[in-house]
């Protein structure tokens, strides 16, 4: 099963890639990961993190997930430059003004900002044809955030955001229903 997971996981990539994006134009990093070694790097990274967050039960209940995956597509937004639609949704009037005077910021656990509101919407739309690849084949799947800062943090991919879909095919889905340690 856990090849059939891979190849769904690659099966994943291709539809996140062929995803519809603002002007037509691709800032995607998107990366598969399969070896039982990156998965516990990753979930280890999550581990690690867990304490210095308001939020340390549920690092700790996705670093499970992603130990017991089979695979793990990461998709990340790889520049966010501005899609050139003066939209405002950045906090400035125009994209000329957002490139010109934007100050990114890093977050260890997470990610830079501020990014383009389209490019960002390109990465949920290529998320949700990942996972809608997966569903179809019957393969179980949960997009995932955290797994993206640590992954991000091992030097796995190197997209300013990014976000993950573990996958694998189990007798029932262990990325729902489930309990964070200690509630």
């Amino acid at each position: 099963m856990k090849d059939v997971a891979v190849h769904v996981a690659h099966l994943m990539a291709a539809g996140a890639r062929t995803a519809p994006k603002g002007g037509g134009k691709d800032f995607l990093e998107i990366v598969v990961i399969f070896t039982p070694v990156d998965l516990k790097r990753i979930a280890d990274k999550m581990r690690e993190y867990a304490p210095g967050s308001t939020n340390e039960t549920y690092w700790v209940r996705d670093a499970a997930n992603i130990e017991e995956a089979q695979a793990l597509v990461l998709i990340g937004l790889a520049q966010s430059r501005a899609a050139g639609y003066d939209c405002g949704g950045c906090g400035y009037p125009s994209c000329r003004e957002f490139e010109k005077h934007r100050e990114t910021k890093e977050k260890e656990m997470g990610y830079g900002g501020p990014h383009c509101v389209m490019r960002m919407m390109d990465i949920g739309v290529a998320l949700s044809s990942a996972a809608k690849t997966a569903s179809l084949l019957n393969v179980d799947n949960r997009i995932q955030q955290r797994v993206g800062a640590a992954a991000r943090a091992l030097g796995l991919i190197q997209a300013d955001v990014v976000m993950g879909i573990p996958v694998g095919i189990y007798g029932k889905n262990i990325f729902f229903d489930r309990k964070a340690p200690g509630k």
